[in-house]
């Protein structure tokens, strides 16, 4: 969602901050804005990319090393340069970036405007600035005291920064449910919606947690407040990205480089964790809560988007191999409908960000119910990581495309893992079933960069739907959720209306939409229900749908059938979802570029959705 740069110290802000925008513009955005002090506080702003805002100010005074900048991602009114963060107080002596959403901004906005105050945007953030000034004048208090007391307040979720040139040797920064970090260099602070644009100058961070405030001042002081000012002592992490991670590395896209980084991320989320020849499948994350999952009656999985297929993956490894009872819920629907939740339930929770807004309120949900929760997300450090029981990180690096993909496939295989690892511990899976599975993963990634080699073949498919208006994606078992997640794909990047469906559901209404301009993409593997998917392929050609299917390596019954056909290596069923989804990643990924779209920053899409 919205990006957050801070910088206090002895350098010029305004480059450190442009380059932090450019850094967070993969959130997704559709303004950004700059608040500088030297002396008097100037705020410059525009609608579109960063670019944009950075044109505007080739004339302008952009001294001082004191500054706060934003990407904003539109909540509370349209994209325009007024809405634009940052936003200034009625003295124009405070302004203010925010990432979140204020609930009760309607109310306290009113309150405001009986006391005669005028605001010039339509958004909750300028509310929560006047309310900041509003105290500071009549309450007689400091600056500090004042944002203590207006977020008392507020209901809802922020990540706050205020900067003010009545305090021109400091910077406020806040949060509740949206992410907010804390980089500590050599004389000098910075502030961030995540690492990615502090790990230039220093790897010591601070990771801030709900209802806590900082105050930084130019004299290298860090202090950390409660909203209920109680003192807490700061704890520093180390970062472990790597720069050169958020390189494209000489690819033309974020996404593609991702792509193409999976061999390697699918052997790092098993490092460590998975020794083939020893027998041993051990997550030292969740060690302490194993018995946990090997008593459940139950495991609920929640998550959203690309992760929620992740869980669908993961219903059918747990159900397989554990023989526990798995439900997969949308967390955004599993807060709201007063769900059944036993103490002896287990919930895995799934993010890529670990700051997804609606899955941390549905952990808050679960936990308050008693249910152990475990986490599995890619950031170290972020609020699911630490909001939950235990977990495991996929360690997939850095993901920047907004669209998901090394992320889909670690997660993937950390669930795949999981449920080795505990059906073995239960007896539900046999010895000889167990052996052949882990060596069977150890070789996935190998066979990963086997299917890579496809995208030439691939590329040339993509030509051909290039103009298509509509897709169907069609799976059956472990395959259902594979025609999701590339239906999803090739939504998010190419804007082309396409539909992921179970292969034998198609026959009680998509059917319908099947004539000679429906490309159809079939997960069409060897292995479970083949023979029932060669029969939903026949139903599809005889109403001349063009058929593009994905087969295992060798194949010659749907050979006969497709219009296409991409050939993946053999693996287990259980495993084909990691293989299946690598060329469909591909086909969504060249057909949006031929299409001529921003395949690394889609329209409306952020990455880390940390609103509801």
């Amino acid at each position: 969602m919205c990006g957050i740069v801070a910088y206090i110290g002895p350098k010029e802000a305004y480059p450190i901050l442009i380059k932090g925008l450019h850094r967070l513009e993969y959130r997704g955005y559709d303004s950004a804005g700059v608040a500088l002090l030297n002396g008097n506080l100037r705020l410059y702003k525009a609608q579109g990319k960063v670019s944009e805002l950075e044109n505007l100010v080739s004339d302008k005074d952009i001294s001082g090393n004191i500054g706060i900048a934003h990407t904003r991602w539109a909540t509370h009114g349209e994209p325009n340069d007024i809405n634009a963060h940052p936003h200034f107080s009625p003295s124009k002596k405070l302004a203010i970036i925010h990432n979140g959403i204020i609930e009760n901004y309607s109310t306290l906005k009113s309150e405001l405007i009986n006391r005669g105050y005028v605001f010039d945007s339509n958004t909750d953030t300028e509310v929560l600035i006047h309310l900041i000034e509003d105290i500071q004048i009549n309450e007689n208090v400091n600056l500090v005291e004042a944002v203590q007391i207006a977020l008392n307040q507020v209901i809802g979720a922020y990540a706050i920064v205020v900067i003010s040139q009545d305090y021109p040797d400091m910077l406020i920064a806040a949060k509740k449910g949206s992410p907010l970090v804390i980089g500590i260099g050599e004389g000098e602070f910075l502030v961030a919606s995540d690492a990615t644009p502090i790990i230039d100058y220093t790897k010591n961070v601070v990771y801030l947690d709900d209802e806590e405030i900082a105050i930084l001042n130019r004299n290298c002081e860090l202090k950390i407040k409660t909203i209920k000012n109680k003192d807490k002592t700061p704890y520093v992490h180390k970062l472990e990205m790597q720069l050169n991670t958020l390189e494209k590395g000489g690819f033309e896209h974020f996404m593609l480089k991702e792509i193409y980084e999976q061999p390697r991320s699918i052997k790092d989320s098993m490092r460590g964790r998975l020794n083939a020849q020893k027998g041993i499948v051990s997550l030292g994350g969740i060690i302490d809560y194993e018995m946990k999952l090997i008593n459940a009656k139950r495991i609920i999985i929640i998550a959203c988007g690309t992760s929620w297929h992740a869980g669908l993956v993961g219903e059918y490894l747990f159900e397989d191999l554990t023989r526990i009872p798995v439900e997969v819920e949308y967390a955004s629907e599993f807060r709201y409908r007063n769900p059944v939740i036993y103490e002896d339930d287990v919930v895995i929770a799934i993010s890529q960000s670990g700051e997804t807004a609606d899955t941390l309120a549905a952990i808050e949900l679960a936990k308050s119910k008693g249910a152990t929760i475990i986490g599995i997300c890619n950031v170290v450090g972020s609020s699911i990581a630490r909001a939950t029981h235990a977990g495991s990180y996929t360690h997939a690096g850095p993901e920047i495309g907004v669209a998901s993909t090394k992320a889909f496939t670690a997660q993937v295989t950390i669930l795949t893992l999981m449920a080795l690892s505990i059906g073995s511990k239960k007896g539900t899976i046999s010895t000889s079933k167990f052996y052949q599975l882990i060596n069977e993963i150890e070789n996935i990634p190998e066979k990963v960069e086997k299917t890579l080699k496809l995208s030439e073949k691939i590329k040339a498919i993509a030509y051909e739907f290039k103009d298509a208006r509509n897709f169907l994606y069609l799976g059956r078992g472990y395959n259902f959720p594979v025609a999701l997640e590339g239906a999803l794909k090739l939504k998010e990047i190419s804007y082309i209306h396409a539909e992921g469906y179970p292969a034998a559901e198609m026959k009680h209404g998509p059917i319908a939409l099947i004539d000679n301009e429906m490309p159809v993409v079939v997960v069409a593997t060897n292995k479970g229900t083949y023979e029932k998917v060669l029969s939903n392929i026949e139903e599809v050609r005889a109403r001349k749908g063009k058929i593009i299917a994905i087969v295992t390596e060798g194949d010659v019954e749907v050979k006969k059938l497709a219009d296409y056909v991409i050939e993946i290596p053999e693996t287990q069923e259980m495993l084909v979802p990691i293989l299946a989804t690598i060329p469909l990643q591909l086909l969504s990924y060249y057909i949006a570029v031929m299409r001529g779209c921003n395949v690394d920053m889609p329209r409306n899409l952020a990455k880390s959705v940390t609103v509801e």
